[in-house]
């Protein structure tokens, strides 16, 4: 009966799982596919405690007490500019339950072959008596399925591993306590070969002798992996690599559902696994990277000297750049982290309501890889309450720019900087970006004369039709707003 109950709640759980990640894809739906994902959550969370093999209850709820009272207070706290972190320190976490479940599947392995005389299963049904839970499927299985099983583990453990330092350093990166600089240890990619080919040859071992000595050696090898994976990719890139170790992460649990038998695991991390697979390559696609060289790592540095910027930044004022908007038909707004920092996204909204009721024509253009998250920017839009039809994704308007009044660029650096079409030797070069500078007139909000925080120098600052509207943007635009009214 409890086992029939899991398995139908399981099932229930996989189907909310599913609605959720298919509502997520529109704004419209996001809200009610995160109460999906809630939901299914609590039900998975429910049938694990009551289903068979289930014990110390009390340890079970202090646990989920702790961990729901941490992770509403990390929740409550961090604000929209540090979700990038949260997502990261998230992904740490799974990664390091990846690895003490792993473990705890080859304690408990050896602790019930330890019961049979020769040290081999499956045990006898005299032997196996009074075992249940994961001990009680341990004692079934045979020698093909015991590597089987092995080989389960070490997946889920190594990929944990993996994600674990690797999320690590990310939350550094995107912090800015680890420098954003692609750093590789001397050696580059032939480290990361290497401890890929003692990784293989310890699971070997491992499953050989079932020894927990390979079984570290495999997990400090993933642990380098994982380490020197994310520090030799720039910071520019970042948006991709939180997507990567989003992938990384369901893999994990996928490995490790197999590990315990749990169905529900398997497929949850099936669908994390493969979702954050195929975002990592649209975005890859978006920053016209490589897909092999992501799960590589080690991309998002020069092939040479940059091309050298001619000109001058030509500043303007809260005035000038009212007289132009009022002066404007149209009008595309692209936002980017400088308006996540500032928190200036109602005053964003703000001027946007007070433009339209002016009959001018406004929209918002969103690059794949704005700010440190994917879809970063829609989401501070949308808290906005910006409407959903005025944000147009890259491909929808680009090719509107040349008819375009005026740009404001909010906050923004490599996903507007000409140079990724016009210097091979840009860090970014080829990547599609927004062609902004095509407009008759583009002001950019920015504090100051500096690269931002991927270091790249962008040419449409000094281009002839560019003024630089410098300042903290919530700031800038609460002075604009005054002079339209």
């Amino acid at each position: 009966m409890e086992f029939g109950f899991t398995t139908a709640a399981y099932v229930v759980a996989a189907v909310l799982f599913i609605l959720s990640l298919g509502g997520l894809s529109g704004q419209e739906s996001a809200k009610r596919a995160v109460w999906y994902g809630i939901v299914g959550m609590g039900l998975a969370v429910f049938a694990t405690l009551i289903g068979p093999g289930a014990g110390l209850w009390w340890l079970s709820i202090i646990l989920i007490a702790a961990g729901g009272m941490i992770g509403y207070q990390l929740a409550s706290k961090v604000e929209m500019t540090q979700m990038p972190e949260l997502v990261a320190g998230m992904h740490a976490l799974v990664g390091l339950a990846a690895v003490f479940v792993g473990y705890n599947a080859h304690f408990e392995l050896g602790n019930v072959m330890a019961m049979s005389p020769d040290g081999m299963l499956p045990l006898s049904k005299e032997l196996a008596k009074g075992l249940d839970g994961f001990a009680a499927l341990l004692a079934k299985k045979e020698g093909v399925e015991v590597n089987i099983l092995r080989v389960e583990a070490s997946l889920g453990i190594w990929i944990g591993a993996v994600t674990f330092t690797g999320s690590v350093i990310a939350y550094g990166k995107l912090s800015g306590k680890v420098t954003s600089n692609a750093t590789k240890l001397p050696g580059g990619h032939l480290l990361n070969a290497t401890a890929a080919a003692i990784s293989v040859l310890c699971l070997i071992w491992y499953l050989s002798s079932g020894a927990i000595l390979p079984l570290l050696i495999l997990t400090i090898a993933a642990l380098f992996i994982g380490y020197h994976l994310i520090m030799g990719i720039g910071g520019a890139d970042m948006p991709v690599v939180v997507s990567m170790l989003n992938s990384y992460s369901g893999w994990a649990a996928a490995a490790i559902g197999f590990s315990l038998g749990n169905d529900l695991l398997i497929v949850v991390g099936a669908l994390v696994g493969s979702s954050g697979a195929i975002l990592s390559y649209i975005m890859c696609k978006a920053m016209n990277r490589s897909f092999v060289s992501v799960i590589l790592g080690g991309f998002g540095g020069t092939t040479g000297p940059a091309m050298e910027v001619e000109g001058e930044q030509i500043a303007i004022d809260a005035e000038g750049v009212a007289t132009s908007l009022e002066e404007a038909d149209s009008v595309i707004i692209i936002p980017g982290y400088g308006m996540a920092v500032a928190q200036a996204q109602q005053n964003v909204a703000e001027l946007t309501r007070r433009l339209r009721a002016k009959g001018k024509e406004v929209r918002f253009a969103i690059h794949p890889v704005a700010g440190r998250l994917p879809g970063h920017m829609n989401v501070l839009l949308a808290e906005a309450k910006v409407p959903y039809d005025i944000v147009m994704e890259m491909d929808e308007i680009n090719d509107d720019f040349p008819e375009t009044d005026v740009a404001i660029v909010i906050g923004s650096n490599d996903i507007v900087n000409p140079a990724a079409q016009e210097d091979p030797n840009s860090p970014i070069a080829g990547m599609p970006v927004l062609e902004c500078w095509k407009a008759k007139q583009v002001f950019v909000s920015k504090r100051g004369q500096g690269t931002g925080y991927s270091g790249i120098e962008n040419p449409l600052f000094f281009k002839e039709n560019t003024r630089m509207f410098y300042g903290d943007a919530k700031q800038s635009l609460d002075s604009l707003l005054n002079l339209i009214s």
